[in-house]
């Protein structure tokens, strides 16, 4: 069947047909525009008369804060589309669209329609585009706001004590604020209707108000969106390895092989970490340690121990001056010279190092006398300081103390006084027991020296001398029953009168000294020494008229002397060392270093290899001559001065008395094995004598033949003590 041919005229007046419909199409468009826009700003004018800021935004209401201009949103679009059966119109704020269908169009006329469509569509994205604000991106400096505090990177918790925050750009101190109270500030921030728009600036210690283009911009970045509404996520992309003869890609080759079969080389690197974590070589630090940005420059030097371990000691560091080392300092700190005269009579260690001085100009301050050995001294100390700290082993406290035998296993010691002799009126300076142990000898600085009988404590003899007596001593030998006695310059040798008769006879003839017929007054003959006959006294009185010459030489006064009691050795100490002369070849043998205040007296063991010495330091010193010229053992058994020490001849006792009023008795046993070392071990303390003008125990002896000891004090008193 044929259709009939249309006529040109047919033609004609379906075009104005089509025409007239799309005419009608656009008026009607363009109407509704006018409509949307004019809801929109009475509706923006009933917002800005009745607008109540609120902290909740929702994502309906996001494009009012991004389009208040009424530009295109994201939601919306300019263009008009018109397809081949539906038009479809959207206004500005992305929120009514329009349809308007068309039932006759087909054909070119639709295709005309279209045209002319698309033509007026351009035409409004061009005006859109140039009533569209463009936001413009400046790097320039001059753009921005200096901050009103200029302490730049500080901690602000430096500042947290002070009264200020910081300082401004003139330099001068931004106060803190008043702090509100927290409830009368919570009810403010209730009332305050835009208090959801203020952020506190602790930088600057202020309250800042956001404005409505701030809100925005924070609300955008917090769904992820971009800070400015115009900007475009969605632009056409470029391609710029396309061209228009391509006919081919950038390369032709085929895949690779290895970007589809797993790396053997990986998996061997993924087994070596899996190793090295396993073992505790690699391992991971949940939080890093933050080093501090800033240090005490003279604090002490912790950070260092932590980057070189455990072991690792850090240098000691010099002694900050202070105001003494001060050029001119204050007259306060500068000694008079009465206080410099005293630092002479003070020892060494105690000694102060430095004596400050004042000087009108640090031009007339002379060079420090003792710079190289404070260099010196420094350097040593660098030098010897990196040394390894040692783990401390875990050691029971009681096995460091030396395994002593029981004081029971070590009797018989004296330990409760048993008699006591009373007689002198005057402090008893020195005692002394005769070999046989039956007498005892005392000397008192009342002019007396006394006979006792030790085990009725009976007194039988008494020489009134008129002098105090400084020391008094029995003769070794029992048949020849003599005492000499000690007194200023003079010696007497006393007969006791003790013995039988033939003793007596024998002592009467040894104690006869002959007057010489004509005396010879000439200085080359006189001797130092005049032995003169004392018949008041019974005996010999010596009288020194100058002192001999000793055949030694001596560094200092000498304080004690004694005999060896087998070589011929000769013992003289002074107040810090003590000598040891031989005799008979007039030489010394040994210096004996006893590292204390001052000696005040010796005593030697009877097997003459060993040597105890006191001191005024209340120290008692055993010496090993064998062994050392230091003291094998120092004891600090006193504390207050060592007036006498003793050994026991034939038990191993030692005793020493001082002037705390008490006596201490100690066992010393020296074995004849060199391999082994003396056992000293302390026994018991003796106490009963009263002080008298702070003096306490003035000398101590053994008895010769048991473990007796007797001690004479300050209170004129002579006590035994027994087993």
């Amino acid at each position: 069947m044929k259709v009939p041919r249309r006529s040109a005229r047919q033609k004609n007046l379906q075009k104005d047909a089509e025409k007239e419909e799309a005419i009608n199409l656009l008026e009607q468009k363009e109407n509704t525009e006018e409509v949307v826009e004019r809801s929109k700003d009475e509706e923006t004018a009933v917002e800005e008369e009745n607008f109540v800021e609120s902290p909740v935004v929702s994502d309906d209401d996001d494009e009012d804060f991004s389009d208040d201009d009424g530009s295109l949103g994201e939601s919306g679009s300019e263009d008009s589309h018109l397809s081949g059966e539906e038009d479809v119109f959207v206004s500005s704020d992305g929120e009514d669209s329009f349809d308007a269908k068309s039932d006759d169009v087909s054909g070119n006329g639709a295709s005309g329609s279209g045209r002319d469509d698309t033509e007026h569509g351009k035409d409004d994205d061009a005006e859109s585009d140039d009533s569209r604000t463009v936001v413009e991106e400046s790097d320039s400096s001059e753009d921005e706001v200096d901050p009103r505090n200029t302490v730049g990177d500080v901690p602000l918790k430096w500042y947290k004590e002070e009264e200020h925050i910081g300082y401004d750009l003139a330099g001068k101190k931004i106060k803190k604020k008043e702090r509100q109270d927290k409830l009368d500030s919570f009810l403010a921030s209730v009332d305050d209707s835009k208090n959801w728009r203020k952020i506190y600036d602790e930088y600057n210690d202020e309250e800042v108000e956001l404005t409505k283009e701030e809100v925005k911009v924070i609300k955008r970045l917090l769904k992820g969106k971009a800070p400015h509404a115009d900007f475009d996520p969605y632009a056409p992309y470029v391609d710029w390895f396309s061209w228009d003869d391509s006919k081919h890609p950038l390369s032709s080759a085929p895949e690779p092989k290895r970007r589809f079969i797993p790396s053997k080389w990986e998996s061997k690197k993924v087994v070596q970490y899996v190793r090295a974590i396993r073992k505790g070589l690699i391992k991971f630090d949940e939080k890093p340690k933050e080093e501090p940005s800033a240090y005490l420059l003279w604090g002490d030097d912790s950070s260092a121990i932590d980057r070189q371990g455990l072991a690792y000691i850090p240098a000691p560091k010099p002694k900050l001056p202070g105001h003494e080392e001060s050029y001119n300092p204050s007259l306060e700190y500068i000694p008079t010279q009465e206080e410099i005269n005293s630092y002479q009579l003070m020892f060494e260690e105690d000694r102060p190092k430095f004596i400050p001085k004042r000087f009108t100009s640090l031009r007339n301050v002379p060079a420090y006398e003792k710079a190289v050995n404070e260099n010196f001294g420094r350097c040593l100390d660098l030098y010897l300081c990196p040394r390894a700290r040692k783990k401390r082993i875990n050691i029971d406290p009681e096995s460091l103390k030396p395994k002593l035998p029981s004081r029971k296993d070590l009797r018989p010691y004296p330990t409760l006084c048993y008699l006591e002799y009373k007689g002198h009126k005057g402090p008893v300076v020195s005692i002394s027991t005769e070999s046989t142990g039956q007498w005892i000898a005392s000397g008192s600085s009342d002019g007396t020296v006394r006979i006792w009988e030790v085990e009725t404590g009976r007194c039988i003899r008494i020489w009134e001398l008129g002098e105090s007596v400084s020391h008094v001593s029995w003769n070794p030998l029992p048949e020849r029953p003599i005492l000499a006695v000690c007194m200023g310059e003079d010696v007497y040798l006393l007969n006791t009168g003790l013995g039988n008769a033939e003793e007596q006879k024998s002592l009467e003839e040894l104690l006869r000294v002959e007057t010489p017929s004509t005396p010879d007054d000439s200085d080359n003959d006189k001797t130092a020494v005049n032995w003169v006959q004392d018949d008041k006294h019974g005996g010999i009185r010596l009288k020194h008229f100058k002192t001999q010459r000793i055949p030694f030489k001596l560094h200092g006064l000498p304080v004690s002397t004694a005999f060896h009691p087998s070589r011929s050795a000769f013992f003289i100490s002074t107040k810090k060392n003590i000598r040891v002369y031989d005799l008979l070849k007039q030489k010394l043998i040994k210096k004996l270093e006893t590292g204390v205040r001052e000696v005040s007296s010796i005593a030697i063991h009877p097997g003459g290899d060993n040597l105890i010495v006191g001191s005024k330091d209340g120290k008692l010193c055993w010496f090993d001559m064998d062994l050392s010229s230091q003291p094998y053992r120092v004891l600090n058994c006193h504390p207050k001065d060592i007036n006498r020490v003793a050994f026991h001849r034939s038990y191993p006792l030692f005793a020493s008395s001082s002037d705390d009023c008490t006596a201490y008795v100690f066992h010393g046993m020296v074995y004849s094995d060199l391999n082994q070392n003396p056992l000293i071990v302390p026994l018991e303390i003796l106490r009963g004598h009263a002080s008298e003008n702070g003096r306490g125990v003035m000398d101590c002896k053994f008895h010769p033949k048991q473990p007796w000891l007797f001690t004479a004090g300050a209170d004129s008193v002579i006590k035994l003590y027994c087993h």
